[in-house]
């Protein structure tokens, strides 16, 4: 591992590797992926945390953002959680666990699904984001699961913060 990591930028690293069998695709023979969005929810920004957690000055009702989690294991049309202009035929996924955790002044986001759509879990995150501050309610939130257009949903959360966590095979 050590001669592939010294070729690796910094923020990237291997901690196992095995050998795959003839034809093997990392991504289509995934049977789930898992990620994780960190959200820094406190009034005072992070030196420390400025790229690697969205700063959410905001109020942050957690237990709004963990019944907004709670509705999203199942099959469902994520029409409003990706681009409306988005390559994708198909906007069913099934997602096999999500929940928010609080650590701190770090509220974290954690979601494992068959598959992703482009922004899904931005979309995801940034909707219930506006729960979590007052903005719009559970029942909103819930009803997008039913394949609202994109402009239904809320903002689109930034890239820091989003986290690849696993792949299971």
């Amino acid at each position: 591992m050590r001669s592939v990591n010294a070729l690796l930028p910094p923020a990237i690293s291997v901690l196992s590797a095995e050998e795959a069998p003839e034809g093997f695709s990392a991504r289509y023979d995934a049977l789930s992926r898992s990620y994780a969005y960190r959200v820094l929810a406190r009034p005072e920004r992070s030196p420390f945390e400025g790229g690697r957690a969205l700063w959410w000055p905001h109020r942050c009702d957690l237990d709004a953002l963990q019944a907004c989690a709670a509705a999203l294991p199942g099959r469902h049309d994520f029409t409003a959680f990706t681009p409306a202009d988005s390559y994708h035929h198909r906007f069913d996924r099934e997602v096999v666990s999500a929940r928010w955790e609080r650590r701190g002044d770090l509220v974290e986001f954690t979601i494992e699904a068959e598959s992703f759509l482009r922004s899904m879990n931005r979309v995801l995150v940034g909707t219930m984001l506006e729960v979590a501050s007052g903005r719009r309610s559970v029942e909103d939130f819930v009803a997008l699961l039913g394949g609202a257009p994109r402009e239904a949903a809320g903002v689109t959360a930034p890239a820091r913060g989003l986290y690849l966590t696993r792949v299971r095979y």
